[in-house]
């Protein structure tokens, strides 16, 4: 690079730097395992390439006691910060483990080839301007990933990697971390957010802390998957706008799943106001943001919805692990606190289950008599401040068995007030925790009342310092869901690809011909034959062209009967007046016939089901990440109204599709409401499963259906589907 790299600097900011190598510093760097980003994960020695940006590097190194070598290439500078500076690549005297590459996009495409070159380890690449600008920069970040070779990368347009266990910082900025033997990893895709993570004063110990960028050469699964392997890792914590390969992801949550790291995830644009509305009920009730839902569900990894929820939930990670359970027992000296509790609780998936008799005979003789024993356990202030008797209290109440327990306790300000008497409190439930052995940790109701000191401290002792009701009950439920999922067999993605080919004619795979260019939304009748094959149940009827036919076919199917008027134009029948229900005499449906010509040139006549217990939506639509997903809903006209509905990925099983209806809201309609017949739940599966396998099938050319509503009639009369909107793409997806 020297030429190119000296002609290309003079344009960055030369900042006076120095850097110091302190040699009785010098310590072995601990190995990790191997991976392709062993190296960049575990460094020892460090090349900062560029100008003020590199410098930072150098002197975040300095600062965090980096021990390998930290060597700065500039074209000009001799020295930077008391560090011999290198002229370029070529010159460096061996080829550095991870690099910090601060130079312009185009000079940044030169750089990594010559690190390349050189055998470099990987390297962050700093430089904004590459496809996330358009297609000149896609070409040019296309260009920077076949000058890396086989060499990883993070980035292009990527902050950095903190590596807080070796003091190894490929980070160009302030940050508020603390070197540690072993920690949390944090992946984010801003630099900002990454920055305030680190001036976190909660007691959580961070291994690692990367920002993504633009992922072109190692994406998330991939830093998942090698961050996993290196043994330093107690749990992952994830802030993501999207996952660019949800397959790699899948392989990689599964590798920290058999680590039993657990991982906990904040999804960015939660609200997503700019989607795309699909044209059918399908589009509104699941969008992008459900199918993230359904995705990290069945990949077991926690879903939280703020950032001081991710924290906490790492806090538990780290400190216990995933959770066996979601039993919860609270200690408070205060009923108002322990009501604060109660009413918090009532919104999270948390047991807080009653002692049982042997644990009130074993817990009544360490407090005073007027005490009741419940959970929330209000044990009142007559042992305040006496350690002794109140470690006894708290060591019989931590051996009922309860999967954590909490001891709420606020700090007063250590500058105005004395906390002896809550260092009492506090020591005493350090002490029963041990005693016990019980995971367990002492939550300040607000943030301001845990002490930094305090939060470390306890962190120390192997407790969790909770900040916060509803997140310390958050992260509590979340890492209980992420020990649920790791004793349940791994069920991998089967998500429905398209054939590598495009069929001739678009809809031949459905039993229509629909060519190229040509509308790609089937009529209600070609919709229903196709699915009819694939054992959805469907009204008997009939496709007529005029009033005679229906009146032939009123004959044959017998009364009543629904008129529906059929094209590909009409997607929503009810609103353009295209329906007439409970039509009862052949005069009737040829006058119904008649009042629809100016809306359709064919109609359909179809048997009226009644009966019904509840109505359904069955859907599919394409998510740009997962594909095709199922959506199963309460359906019929207020669908949009109530908005329920579950999203299901591929391959949808049985009992998953049994346990998404049974959490709807219908799902009291069809348990028998109210005294009225149970609903077929056997049949309504079954249709799901029918809607699944066609998705299965037409993975090529499907892009929406829409089943609205399926009918589902008494036990053991089945479940129908009255109406169906299908829409294929004349491109096949990718």
């Amino acid at each position: 690079m020297s030429e190119t790299l000296c002609r290309g600097m003079i344009i960055l900011a030369a900042v006076p730097v120095i850097e110091h190598r302190i040699e009785d510093q010098l310590h072995q760097i601990a190995p990790i395992s191997s991976t392709p980003l062993s190296r960049l994960l575990a460094p020892r020695s460090i090349a900062a390439i560029g100008g003020a940006w590199a410098e930072r590097v150098v002197e975040q190194c300095q600062k965090m006691g980096f021990s390998g070598d930290v060597w700065p290439v500039h074209p000009t500078k001799d020295f930077v910060r008391g560090v011999k500076c290198f002229r370029s690549v070529a010159d460096l005297p061996s080829a550095p483990d991870a690099s910090f590459v601060a130079v312009n996009r185009t000079l940044a495409v030169d750089v990594m080839g010559d690190l390349a070159k050189r055998g470099a380890g990987g390297a962050i690449c700093f430089a904004a301007g590459f496809k996330e600008t358009g297609p000149e920069g896609a070409e040019l970040e296309r260009a920077l990933i076949a000058a890396s070779g086989t060499m990883p990368f993070l980035g292009p347009n990527c902050y950095g990697l903190i590596n807080y266990v070796d003091g190894a910082l490929l980070w160009p900025d302030q940050h508020g971390g603390a070197r540690t033997e072993r920690g949390v990893a944090i992946l984010m895709q801003s630099g900002n957010i990454a920055i305030n993570t680190t001036m976190n004063r909660r007691g959580l110990p961070i291994a690692y802390l990367a920002t993504l960028g633009n992922q072109a050469k190692v994406d998330l699964a991939a830093l998942m998957m090698a961050l996993a392997a290196t043994g330093r890792v107690s749990a992952i914590g994830l802030w993501i706008e999207g996952i660019p390969d949800v397959e790699a992801f899948a392989a990689a949550t599964e590798a920290a799943r058999k680590r039993d790291i657990g991982i906990v995830a904040l999804k960015a644009g939660r609200s997503d106001q700019g989607r795309d509305l699909a044209m059918s009920h399908t589009g509104s009730l699941a969008g992008s943001d459900d199918v993230m839902d359904a995705l990290l569900a069945r990949l077991g990894v926690a879903r939280v919805n703020a950032l001081p929820e991710l924290l906490e939930t790492l806090k538990v990670l780290h400190a216990f692990g995933p959770l066996p359970g979601n039993s919860v027992v609270s200690l408070s000296c205060s009923g108002g606190e322990a009501l604060l509790v109660a009413d918090t609780a009532a919104g999270h998936d948390l047991d807080f289950r009653p002692f049982t008799a042997t644990d009130i005979a074993r817990i009544r003789p360490t407090v005073n008599p007027i005490v009741s024993i419940s959970n929330p356990f209000d044990y009142h202030t007559f042992d305040w401040g006496k350690r002794e008797r109140l470690e006894t209290t708290f060591t019989e109440v931590l051996k009922s068995g309860f999967d954590v327990g909490v001891l709420v306790l606020d700090i007063p300000r250590l500058d105005r007030c004395d906390d002896s008497e809550y260092l009492a409190a506090r020591d005493a439930f350090v002490a029963a925790a041990k005693t016990a052995g019980a995971r367990a940790g002492i939550l300040a109701t607000l943030n301001e009342c845990m002490p930094e000191s305090y939060a470390d401290e306890l962190a120390a002792e192997g407790l969790v310092p909770f900040m916060g009701i509803s997140e310390a009950l958050t992260a509590i439920e979340k890492a209980a869901f992420a020990g649920r999922a790791g004793t349940e067999p791994f069920a991998p993605l089967g998500l429905p690809r398209p054939a590598p080919l495009a069929p001739p004619h678009m809809g031949e795979g459905l039993g229509v011909r629909v060519s190229p260019g040509h509308d790609a939304s089937l009529s209600e009748w070609e919709a229903k034959q196709a699915l009819r094959a694939f054992g959805l149940t469907l009204p008997e009827g009939r496709l007529v062209t005029n009033a005679t036919e229906a009146r032939a076919a009123f004959s044959s199917l017998g009364g009543p009967v629904v008129v529906k008027a059929c094209s590909r134009a009409l997607l929503h029948k009810t609103e353009a007046g295209a329906v007439r229900l409970n039509v009862q005499t052949t005069d009737d449906v040829a006058n119904a016939v008649e009042a629809m010509v100016h809306l359709a040139d064919t109609f359909i006549i179809e048997r009226m089901i009644t009966g019904t217990v509840a109505e359904l939506i069955i859907g599919i639509k394409r998510d740009p990440q997962a594909g095709l997903v199922l959506v199963v809903g309460s359906g019929g006209i207020l669908v949009e109204l109530i908005g329920d509905a579950r999203t299901l990925l591929f391959p949808v099983t049985p009992a998953a599709a049994e346990q998404a209806i049974l959490t709807l809201k219908a799902a009291k309609l069809l348990a028998g409401f109210r005294g009225r017949p149970k609903g077929d739940l056997a049949a309504a599966v079954a249709a799901v499963l029918a809607i699944a396998r066609f998705a299965e099938a037409n993975a090529a050319t499907l892009q929406e259906l829409d089943i609205n509503p399926l009918l589902v009639r008494p036990e053991g009369l089945g479940a129908v589907a009255v109406d169906a909107l299908i829409r294929i793409d004349p491109s096949p997806s990718p």
